[in-house]
């Protein structure tokens, strides 16, 4: 195999650039095409489009970022509110109980044992 050099990867990219443009080109027209026949079947005008598009309805996204999902909030720290003496696991009193904390107390003992003392 040949060792291509960076110019002629270029310009390979281009090439395949414009070729997928082509088609994607080509493509777009039987998509217009169905766009319109919907609008048609469902008495859709371009003035409810725009006012969709306005609202947010979920649409194509452009620029940085488009089809990332928007980032979720960080799930706020909370402090823990039990401690297994021996292993030093910590729970924070959210959620299912630990299984250290579910075997100790079917063993007898209390959640108040594990309490952390601040």
């Amino acid at each position: 195999m040949a060792k291509d050099t960076y110019q002629a990867l270029q310009a390979q990219i281009r090439k395949l650039q414009e070729k997928a443009e082509a088609v994607r080109l080509k493509q777009r027209q039987p998509v217009i095409a169905s766009i319109l026949r919907s609008m048609q079947e469902y008495d859709i005008t371009l003035e409810e489009l725009k006012a969709a598009q306005a609202k947010g309805v979920p649409g194509r996204k452009r620029g940085a970022g488009a089809g990332k999902q928007a980032a979720a909030k960080p799930a706020k720290q909370v402090a823990p509110k039990y401690r297994h003496p021996e292993t030093g696991e910590t729970w924070t009193g959210r959620g299912k109980p630990p299984r250290w904390l579910v075997a100790a107390e079917a063993a007898g003992a209390t959640r108040d044992q594990f309490l952390i003392n601040k």
